[in-house]
């Protein structure tokens, strides 16, 4: 069982940064593929991040590529969503997972735990 609880959102104008973490409980959290997903009103939950269990690899959603960077410390039991260049359209939920595959996946139903969500909101 892992329980994830994100932080960092909130109101930051377009152009900004802002970085969200997401810490998780257990002793188990390098054997989990890390994701970031988000959602916004009236829409899908949507990819946006993935990172391997041992940080080496990535992948992005062609919306975030080269603005956000996803990484993780496993010492510490974090991952952390760096959103630079904020766009409008990045206003969302953003939500936090874990998956028990062994690579990266982009499904939220490869998903097993999710956090609760930290609301980001880019002002024009």
């Amino acid at each position: 069982q892992v329980q994830l609880v994100e932080s960092g959102g909130g109101l930051v104008q377009a152009g900004g940064s802002r970085r969200l973490s997401c810490a998780a409980s257990g002793r188990t959290f390098s054997r989990y593929v890390m994701g970031w997903f988000r959602q916004a009103p009236g829409k899908e939950r949507e990819f946006v991040a993935a990172i391997e269990r041992s940080g080496a690899s990535t992948t992005y959603a062609d919306s975030v590529k080269g603005r956000f960077t996803i990484s993780r410390d496993n010492a510490k039991n974090t991952v952390y969503l760096q959103m630079n260049s904020l766009k409008p359209e990045d206003t969302a939920v953003y939500y936090c997972a874990a998956s028990a595959r062994i690579v990266i996946v982009t499904t939220k139903e490869d998903y097993n735990y999710w956090g609760q969500g930290t609301q980001v909101t880019v002002s024009s």
